[in-house]
């Protein structure tokens, strides 16, 4: 299984979306600074997330969920989901 992700940090007060093979381990990498982006804070938590058959749908998956560029919408994935 493949997954699309999104994290958020209450201390920067933002959402990152991913997507990965193995969602714990990319959450503890997120957590433990080998991400770029990431490592400002350590407070990251999975807030939502999709599963794929395939890399490549999950992929296409972020992008779709980047490319909305809105907190609203994220947002509105998470309340559903939730």
């Amino acid at each position: 299984m493949f997954y699309t992700y999104i994290l958020y940090s209450a201390t920067l007060n933002k959402y990152y979306i991913g997507s990965c093979q193995d969602i714990q381990k990319r959450l503890q990498d997120h957590l433990n600074s080998r991400s770029k982006f990431t490592k400002v804070v350590k407070d990251w938590e999975l807030k939502y997330y999709e599963t794929f058959e395939t890399r490549s749908d999950a992929m296409k998956r972020e992008l779709q969920i980047k490319k909305m560029k809105s907190s609203k919408y994220i947002e509105s994935l998470i309340e559903t989901k939730g």
